[in-house]
């Protein structure tokens, strides 16, 4: 399944085509990440087309086990990935952290 053009917001987890991310953003993490209309730098940067697992989270979310788990119990319905590879980049971490936004990666590097 390497030709998939879904990839995985490093943030959230959220899957959805890398042409949809450049158009409409993240549904969760775009005020942080500003994906809409910047193909070559935060969809690039801060997607990954390596993921593994899927969840699909509907609309009663905050009642799934699964949703607290993983944290995603408060994003928008659809389908998430159990794992995403990579890390986002040193300075959008520096961005978030300024905005006392605690990043965990999804690549399950993540300690408790």
């Amino acid at each position: 399944m390497s030709a998939r053009s879904e990839r995985a917001c490093m943030l959230c987890g959220i899957i959805q085509p890398f042409k949809k991310f450049v158009d409409q953003g993240c549904p969760n993490c775009e005020s942080l990440l500003h994906f809409q209309d910047n193909e070559e730098g935060q969809v690039q940067e801060c997607t990954s087309p390596a993921f593994e697992g899927l969840v699909a989270l509907g609309n009663d979310n905050r009642a799934s086990w699964v949703a607290r788990w993983l944290r995603i119990d408060s994003f928008t319905s659809g389908l998430y990935a159990v794992k995403v590879n990579g890390k986002l980049p040193p300075d959008i971490i520096s961005e978030l952290e300024s905005q006392n936004i605690v990043y965990r990666p999804r690549d399950g590097s993540a300690e408790d």
